[in-house]
């Protein structure tokens, strides 16, 4: 009989695909070597933005005998994000509003505790980010998985609505989304909206949405966005600086919700905030981080060369032949594997020192996802293996 919990258990299975990559794979014998192109995560392969160390340089000096004292959500950050929070998203945000988190990830499993009791089930969408369904289990939630419409990787509506059931409580939701990096326009999150209140009504019982948007100051093209929090007042809106300051082992972020939920509503879930925090293991992002929050705000890794990164490769692999979706957002390529190519991609790749992440990890096995963070030189490494192995049958 195992000592360990079932709901650890279950998480681990769940996490077992990206573990196993991670730390037993080709790559994880490879991914310190030199000269390697690495397009797997989302980590930095070039020195971090001066700003950051600055603001925490700056930030380390104490003003007072409190500097480094408990933190919890304290009120200058949050009345700060509610004033830029608000200009962004065109939402009247209030400090309380804010939950400030130690990163994307915290804040998730904030919002999972706060809703979801043993048992409920949580609707999303893949291909998708390899953490939802182990965060799910180890809130003793059921995971409920429903395929975006193939080729567009739009949300398929017709598909949430037939997996709701009288369980079901959350549906959540990742845009610019990853892998794909598809941004939903408001007529497609007005539709979801009007989904999921038609379903709260047939099943009596609200159906929250978690809007992961992680990624949504990383777009091309000048392109728009809108959080479904401005659609859907029954929204909760997660946010990290790992992806825009690309520094995710600086944990830092938040959950909100928004402003167009009823008072009631609204002050109820606002209030519980400090206990789910408090009794998740004090899920504050530690003193530095929110005191630097003014400076980090302004800070972006350069999107210019992302948009480059993205147009060569592109270039290179639909002249060999891949179905490459354009990205409209994010850091990510996501390209289907070359018909008429080598029967194992991953691996020739890898023969050739290029590490991408699988599709199999995302429940996509025919695709694979390229990071675009990786250096430009690693780019230019990588160009003559995706071609040979999209020539060689």
């Amino acid at each position: 009989m195992s000592e360990v919990s079932k709901r650890v258990t279950a998480a681990d299975a769940a996490f077992r695909p990206i573990a196993d990559f991670y730390f037993r794979s080709r790559y994880a014998d490879r991914r310190f070597a030199e000269g390697i192109s690495d397009f797997t995560f989302g980590n930095p392969h070039e020195m971090p933005l001066g700003g950051i160390v600055d603001a925490l340089r700056d930030r380390a000096v104490p003003h007072d005998k409190n500097w480094f004292a408990y933190k919890t959500s304290e009120d200058e950050p949050r009345a700060f994000l509610a004033e830029r929070m608000s200009a962004e998203l065109g939402l009247a945000f209030k400090p309380e509003d804010i939950a400030l988190t130690p990163g994307a990830f915290a804040a998730l499993s904030v919002a999972m505790r706060l809703v979801l009791d043993a048992g409920d089930e949580a609707i999303f969408s893949e291909p998708a980010w390899f953490c939802y369904e182990p965060m799910l289990e180890a809130a003793n939630a059921v995971s409920k998985k429903v395929m975006l419409t193939p080729g567009t990787f739009d949300l398929d509506l017709d598909a949430i609505d037939a997996a709701i059931t009288p369980k079901t409580r959350m549906v959540i939701v990742n845009t610019p989304h990853n892998p794909t990096g598809r941004i939903y326009d408001r007529a497609t999150l007005a539709a979801l909206a009007d989904l999921l209140d038609r379903a709260s009504a047939r099943i009596n019982r609200r159906i929250f949405l978690i809007s992961d948007e992680p990624y949504r100051r990383l777009r091309f093209d000048d392109r728009g966005f809108v959080s479904p929090g401005a659609v859907y007042p029954w929204t909760f809106i997660v946010y990290s600086y790992g992806k825009v300051l690309l520094a995710p082992g600086q944990r830092l972020g938040y959950l909100a919700a928004s402003p167009l939920m009823p008072r009631a509503d609204r002050e109820a879930l606002r209030d519980a905030f400090f206990p789910a925090q408090m009794a998740l293991g004090w899920a504050f992002p530690n003193a530095l981080m929110q005191y630097a929050i003014p400076d980090l705000e302004s800070l972006s890794i350069d999107t210019a060369a992302l948009a480059r990164r993205r147009d060569t490769l592109m270039a290179t692999l639909k002249d060999a032949g891949y179905d490459v979706l354009t990205p409209e957002g994010t850091f990510y390529l996501f390209s289907r594997w070359p018909a008429g190519g080598v029967n194992d991609p991953w691996n020739a790749l890898a023969d050739r020192d290029v590490f991408v992440m699988p599709g199999s990890i995302l429940n996509a096995p025919d695709h694979f996802r390229i990071s675009l963070t990786a250096s430009d030189a690693m780019v230019e490494r990588s160009l003559p293996a995706f071609r040979e192995i999209a020539q060689s049958g």
